[in-house]
């Protein structure tokens, strides 16, 4: 299984959808909050260019926002 990190933020309704996927998918990712944890918003940002999220790291391909079809292309779902 390839290594899934999830750069969200508490209040972020595609962050919480995307975790919520993958919990139903039974994906373990890590979870990382960038409204409190500096050092996972520059990790972000050094991977995306973003400073929106969700950003989704799947085995270093970067997805910025919630999308589906990629997710599932990148996990082989």
């Amino acid at each position: 299984m390839k290594n899934v990190i999830v750069y969200s933020t508490p209040s972020c309704v595609y962050c919480k959808m995307a975790k919520a996927y993958f919990d139903e998918k039974g994906i373990k990712y890590s979870d990382k909050d960038v409204m409190v944890d500096i050092e996972a918003r520059k990790e972000m940002m050094e991977k995306s260019g973003q400073l929106g999220v969700p950003v989704i790291d799947i085995g270093g391909k970067i997805i910025v926002g919630f999308d589906k079809g990629t997710i599932r292309e990148l996990l082989e779902l």
